[in-house]
């Protein structure tokens, strides 16, 4: 093949020369198709799991939350790992499970055990039926997968499973769990990390049919400033180079013991020492799901030590989920802190406040300074040592 050159001397190309130059061209037109197709399947990716694992709002009925899950699959934005967490008027269910295996492939089980919770949570009055629910959309949806496998319990080795922990957080704190496999949460309290229960859940949801006579367990109440710690085993059975598992227990007390902690930190003081001792390649997929009790207490204790404490009743988002109100219920809340607080219960019969003089007119630019100091006050609500100075 002849070129000329610019002098006008005509040059001969090599014809290896001229198919590394074709090949080239053509390398880099199917990376950068390569690349596009990438970002779309990320794109993707996101939007379901977005749809999927919704984010959870960062306060719900009194309670601050924050959730965070990593697959062990590179590159997937989800996993086999379920949370979910919804204000219903029978309390806050909290559901976590962890599906076997991890990755893409458990994404149907997932959404199939999250969309019969998140009806179930608000149609069942007890805990016990929300449970049995969950059990038969799984068994429907591993016959659709499976149409040959056998019914739970008739197999020696099913092939599929669903470890599932529910959460029933009432009202004045009482908590009350149904755990099926999964391991139990830890309760944060007065400077000590420390499981709710210890007692033997019942076997995965999948691999037996559920008991006649079941019945929820009492974990006692959750009061303010406490915070629980749900997760699932891919955290605790993490490992380092040199085999030794991860030491939640160590990490969780050490957060407990620095003073007032806030969902946030709590769920940051895990995963940055986990990541670390793993070296960033988890062996599993691993989720933690953190609830502190921001809800404040009416008194400090009940007269008659008969019966727990009342607590004034935070704010809910009027049954849609998303926790948030901010020139509604929380504003009235972060007055509240100001002022007298409402108690739950029937109230006493007072005499009525005398009458106060007219207040003074006020200026458009006191006025407005008002306003300002209340919005900051509603936007600092969760995080009180933020709160900037009256």
């Amino acid at each position: 093949m002849m070129i000329r050159t610019r002098a006008g001397t005509p040059c001969r190309m090599r014809p290896g020369a001229l198919a590394l130059a074709v090949g080239t061209g053509l390398f880099l037109h199917a990376r950068r198709s390569m690349l596009h197709e990438l970002r779309q399947a990320r794109a993707v990716a996101g939007a379901a799991q977005s749809a999927l694992l919704r984010p959870l709002p960062p306060r719900l009925a009194g309670l601050c939350l924050a959730a965070a899950q990593c697959s062990a699959d590179q590159g997937a934005a989800v996993g086999g790992d379920l949370y979910e967490a919804v204000a219903t008027e029978h309390g806050v269910r909290v559901v976590i499970g962890d599906v076997r295996g991890h990755g893409l492939a458990a994404l149907g089980t997932v959404a199939a055990v999250l969309g019969s919770f998140r009806e179930a949570a608000h149609d069942e009055a007890e805990l016990t039926g929300v449970l049995r629910r969950l059990d038969r959309a799984l068994a429907r949806h591993l016959r659709t997968r499976h149409p040959e496998r056998p019914a739970a319990g008739d197999a020696e080795d099913a092939e599929d499973f669903v470890t599932v922990l529910l959460l029933e957080i009432a009202a004045d704190g009482a908590l009350r769990a149904l755990n099926c496999g999964h391991p139990w949460p830890y309760r944060l309290a007065g400077g000590k990390a420390a499981p709710v229960a210890r007692t033997e859940p019942l076997p995965p949801l999948g691999l037996f049919p559920l008991p006649s006579d079941l019945a929820a367990e009492n974990l006692g109440g959750f009061r303010p400033g406490q915070t629980l710690v749900l997760y699932t085993d891919g955290v605790e059975d993490a490992r380092d180079a040199r085999g030794r598992f991860f030491p939640l227990g160590a990490v969780l007390s050490r957060a407990a013991r620095r003073g007032p902690v806030s969902s946030a930190a709590v769920l940051r003081a895990v995963f940055a020492p986990l990541l670390r001792h793993t070296g960033h390649r988890l062996a599993d997929d691993a989720a933690v799901l953190v609830l502190h009790n921001d809800r404040q207490p009416a008194d400090d204790r009940d007269p008659t030590g008969d019966r727990e404490p009342a607590y004034r009743r935070a704010p809910t988002d009027g049954g849609g989920g998303t926790g948030s109100d901010p020139e509604g219920t929380e504003a009235r809340d972060a007055a509240g802190a100001r002022g007298p607080v409402d108690v739950q219960g029937p109230a006493s019969p007072s005499p009525p406040a005398p009458a106060r003089p007219p207040a003074p007119p006020r200026s458009v630019g006191q006025a407005a300074e008002r306003a300002a100091r209340l919005r900051a006050a509603v936007l600092f609500e969760g995080e009180p040592a933020a709160r900037p100075a009256s």
